[in-house]
């Protein structure tokens, strides 16, 4: 289900720009440009939340294009990913350019994908979060933003909170403290095994008190460590139980990986990925 996230993707390759369009536009609003003149007059336009940018553009390059960007106060506030080859990230890229995440070409499309959308992601609960009501409780649907989403988005944003998780009659308490899990509670488990228990949620709602602290420390993974050993518990029960794979929630596999389960839509992905060059 796509947000309201503004998306600016720029890369001169027609084929890399259309693919990346198709997979990201059930995420966000996208808009799409094949040179920096050209992203620029949309920026301008309509300003971009995230930028997701090829860093050997003809002309201005891609890293030209964000500080251009940012030096305007109309355009300025936005997240970038860049797209840049192993050899520019390390020769000519630093951590103190202004992107917040690269992804390295070649890339297979699934992982690209998935990368953006934590971002997207993001983006999407930090506007959640300044429009909350009176109460500052930010409250939405996890048919919009499941629970791996939230946790993810959480832990990327290195926030301290109270996630309250509802699902048909069903509790579960998760706080954070700078977007690690520190305690959880479902019935009478605590812990790791109460978000074991609720990573497969893709129905109900959700709460975040950004003033829920506590003193209990009962997790004993971090958030990603949750997260892959509880969907590969659940891949586990699954496959011993011979039942298809429940909905949960995109895999947090790990960077560079092209493993083909796809939480989301309750089935693993076995077809063929597809790799997109400069």
């Amino acid at each position: 289900m796509a947000n309201d996230v503004k998306l600016l993707v720029v890369d001169d390759n027609p084929m890399v720009l259309g693919m990346l369009h198709q997979a990201l536009a059930p995420l966000a609003q996208v808009m799409t440009a094949s040179d920096a003149a050209d992203a620029l007059l949309k920026a301008v336009d309509n300003p971009p939340e995230l930028v997701v940018c090829d860093y050997r553009l003809p002309g201005m390059d891609g890293r030209q294009l964000v500080e251009k960007l940012k030096s305007r106060p109309a355009t300025a506030n936005f997240s970038t990913v860049l797209m840049a080859s192993k050899a520019d990230i390390a020769e000519r890229l630093s951590p103190q350019d202004a992107a917040d995440d690269y992804l390295e070409k070649p890339f297979f499309l699934k992982e690209a994908t998935r990368r953006i959308k934590r971002m997207i992601d993001r983006i999407a609960l930090e506007k959640m979060a300044k429009t909350a009501p009176s109460d500052g409780v930010v409250r939405g649907s996890l048919a919009q933003m499941n629970v791996i989403d939230l946790m993810q988005s959480l832990e990327m944003g290195r926030k301290s909170c109270q996630l309250t998780l509802n699902n048909e009659g069903d509790r579960c308490e998760v706080f954070f403290a700078e977007g690690q899990v520190k305690h959880a509670t479902y019935g009478s488990l605590v812990g790791d095994q109460a978000v074991f228990k609720v990573l497969r949620w893709t129905g109900g709602s959700f709460e975040l008190n950004f003033d829920g602290k506590t003193d209990k420390e009962t997790a004993k993974l971090n958030t990603q460590g949750l997260l892959m050993e509880g969907l590969r518990l659940l891949d586990e029960s699954q496959r011993d139980g011979g039942g298809e794979p429940e909905a949960v929630a995109s895999s947090p596999t790990s960077p560079g990986s092209t493993g083909a389960t796809s939480i989301a839509s309750g089935t693993r992905e076995e077809e063929e990925d597809v790799l997109l060059d400069n």
